[in-house]
């Protein structure tokens, strides 16, 4: 049970922590949220690090696996992060996230292509799920405003001028940049088992320091030589500022939350209510962010049926079949491999 309530706070907390991301990023840069995120990240993981006791475990750490957290590091921290921060620049969380989601197709594909693991029909139609709620919560950017003109054209254009600009996703650039970010994310989690593999007592948290040192040193080394960067960072107000400083504190909290319910309920439990996050970013995203976001049936249909493939994917196949008490040819079907 505390397994669960730990892996729903980091649902929440994470959800809390885009949605906060979303919200800074209105008004302030990309480039500002990074160099504010990124070493307030590592300082979360350090002490993480140092109350568990893993702190002292950086040494045993052989060069290949310090190797692989470094690269990781880079791509997640730094890469993954910057995609995922400009997509929810450009088309807002709600539409971004669906698509980002698609970071456990990458993983699994990886896995079963690099790893060897299984790869079952009932994982195919996963995936298929994964990729028609994805691209639902895009249906909006054409048929919506078709819709929208014919019922609402003449309320829009009778209303009085508004003083706060309108919101206008931009839709194909942010599609592309949210992709880039799952892409990203879903390489993440196989470089980080290379990195422990050869190593036979494992220290995530170690591992998250080395990974977010990395991280930080690279975006200095980016952020110092150039003076345009330098200036837009130091740019940076102190409304924004609250809003990424609270991002890098929620995502670190959501990260923990991870490690504990790992710790402690098995992946099958875990799994599945992460992916309470997109639910809670729609919530979120209504109460926070109401007039920076686009909600509509197609944003909430494709998010819903996101989870439900995100979860088929993650799950072992053998697990759902008995879950759902199928049995006979069609548990067979959903059960045969295509690796």
């Amino acid at each position: 049970m505390l397994g669960a309530i730990y892996a729903a706070l980091a649902a929440l907390t994470f959800a809390m922590n885009n949605t906060a991301m979303r919200r800074g990023v209105l008004t302030g840069s990309v480039t500002q949220a990074m160099a504010l995120t990124v070493p307030l990240g590592g300082l979360g993981f350090l002490i993480m690090a140092a109350v568990s006791g893993q702190l002292s475990s950086l040494s045993s750490f052989p060069l290949i696996a310090v190797s692989w957290l470094v690269a990781q590091g880079c791509l997640h921290f730094l890469v993954g992060r910057y995609f995922n921060y400009q997509a929810n620049k450009l088309v807002g969380v709600n539409i971004s996230a669906p698509v980002v989601q698609l970071q456990v197709l990458v993983t699994m594909l990886l896995a079963v292509v690099l790893m060897k693991e299984p790869f079952t029909v009932l994982q195919l139609s996963g995936t298929i799920l994964m990729l028609a709620g994805s691209f639902a919560t895009q249906l909006h950017s054409t048929f919506g405003k078709r819709i929208g003109r014919s019922e609402k054209a003449v309320a829009v254009e009778a209303a009085p001028p508004s003083d706060k600009p309108a919101f206008k996703p931009q839709y194909l650039p942010g599609f592309l940049t949210a992709l880039g970010a799952a892409t990203c994310y879903g390489i993440s989690p196989i470089m980080i088992r290379m990195a422990f593999e050869s190593m036979p007592v494992k220290s995530p948290l170690a591992g998250g320091v080395i990974a977010y040192t990395a991280a930080t040193i690279v975006l200095c080394f980016l952020i110092l030589p150039s003076a345009s960067i330098r200036k837009d960072v130091l740019s940076l107000n102190r409304n924004n500022a609250m809003w990424f400083i609270g991002s890098a504190i929620l995502v670190a909290m959501s990260q923990g939350f991870v490690y504990a319910s790992l710790a402690i309920a098995p992946l099958m439990v875990v799994t599945p209510i992460l992916q309470l996050s997109l639910v809670f970013r729609l919530f979120l995203s209504q109460i926070i962010n109401r007039e920076h976001e686009v909600l509509n049936t197609a944003v909430v249909v494709g998010a819903l049926v996101t989870i439900v493939g995100s979860v088929i994917v993650s799950l072992d196949t053998n697990y759902v079949l008995s879950l759902l008490d199928l049995t006979g040819g069609v548990a067979d079907v959903l059960r045969f491999r295509l690796d």
